[in-house]
């Protein structure tokens, strides 16, 4: 059974850094850290930054120059670097991993418990 790991998430001021991990296990099929959402109260879940065809990255406009998503494929592991942060970044975030077999069909998606993000003003 799939099994993700959130970490990283806390209490900033505005301005300050946090940085998000993943990391996934248990699956029998090929792993495929794909990216961060999140989710404000009353607000649907949102993309934050996440991996594209070709290995490119799509980022939240609001958050282009401020995050940074990498990922570790030996590893099954994905991390959010965040710079600059804002009070309207304020959410739970959302670790996004997928199933593929070994010829890169998607077979499942799989979503973190979530890591709550607080930036105060």
């Amino acid at each position: 059974q799939v099994q993700l790991v959130e970490s990283g998430g806390g209490v900033v001021q505005t301005g300050g850094s946090l940085r998000l991990s993943c990391a996934a296990s248990g699956s029998i099929f090929r792993l495929e850290p794909m990216g961060w959402y999140r989710q404000a109260p009353g607000d649907q879940r949102e993309l934050v930054a996440a991996f594209g065809s070709e290995g490119s990255i799509n980022y939240a406009d609001s958050v282009k120059g401020r995050f940074t998503l990498s990922r570790d494929m030996s590893e099954n592991s994905l991390d959010l670097l965040m710079n600059n942060l804002k009070p309207e970044d304020t959410a739970t975030y959302f670790c996004h991993v997928r199933t593929t077999t070994y010829l890169g069909e998607k077979l499942s998606d799989f979503w973190g418990q979530g890591t709550q993000v607080t930036v105060s003003a």
